[in-house]
């Protein structure tokens, strides 16, 4: 694990893609990302956060698989996260100060509470009792069961106690109904060094892709 001294940035730095929560490397966000960094001459690493395992994710699985890949502490790191990949990067953030610089798209600071909001208590009391959900995949394109323990997982993770502030940039859609962009204005009040750009789009943010990758290039 990385001491607690800071890793001073150098150029030649890893640059680390998150998907999103039941996405996957080939979703469209990514492999738009991964050819556009490619033509530049740099590798965009993107793991796999689902494993193999979908069923069994959760918020915990994917810091540790994230940082099992620091394993050169002498590289910064820039993160991208998407949405939930996004709210990884930033806990990811939290925890090593190799990462050093953080472009979130759409992150999901307001889970899980805004997942116990989602579902009606009925059916959050069948999930937790069963131990299983069905969940649309999208990577997938098929329902897939979830347990319980991804809610449970990401209640001992508070968004309010995500205090470093490091270069930031967060790009979220002013129509997104999955991660209200309000979630965002909230993080960049305590974040002096985060800035968000807001578009005109939703969720997916796939219609803006070539304004993501110049506000990346921008940033970095």
């Amino acid at each position: 694990m990385p001491t607690a001294a800071t890793v001073p940035y150098k150029p030649a730095n890893r640059c680390i893609y998150l998907h999103g929560f039941a996405s996957s490397p080939r979703s469209r966000k990514a492999v738009y990302l991964k050819d556009r960094f490619a033509k530049t001459g740099i590798k965009l690493e993107i793991p796999d956060l689902n494993q193999g395992d979908f069923t069994h994710l959760t918020l915990t699985r994917q810091i540790t698989q994230t940082a099992a890949l620091f394993n050169n502490f002498n590289i910064p790191i820039t993160l991208i996260g998407s949405s939930f990949g996004g709210l990884t990067s930033a806990w990811l953030a939290e925890k090593y100060t190799q990462v050093q610089k953080l472009i979130l798209l759409a992150p999901a600071f307001g889970f899980p509470s805004s997942w116990f909001h989602k579902f009606p208590q009925a059916e959050l009391k069948q999930w937790q009792e069963s131990g299983y959900k069905d969940i649309y995949h999208y990577g997938k394109d098929k329902l897939l069961p979830l347990h319980y323990e991804f809610l449970r997982d990401g209640n001992q993770y508070d968004t309010n106690k995500l205090k470093r502030s490091l270069p930031t940039i967060i790009i979220h859609g002013k129509n997104d109904d999955v991660v209200p962009i309000e979630v965002s204005h909230q993080y960049i009040s305590s974040h002096s060094t985060a800035k968000l750009i807001a578009l005109d789009s939703d969720h997916g943010l796939n219609d803006v892709q070539e304004i993501i990758w110049q506000e990346i290039q921008d940033f970095c």
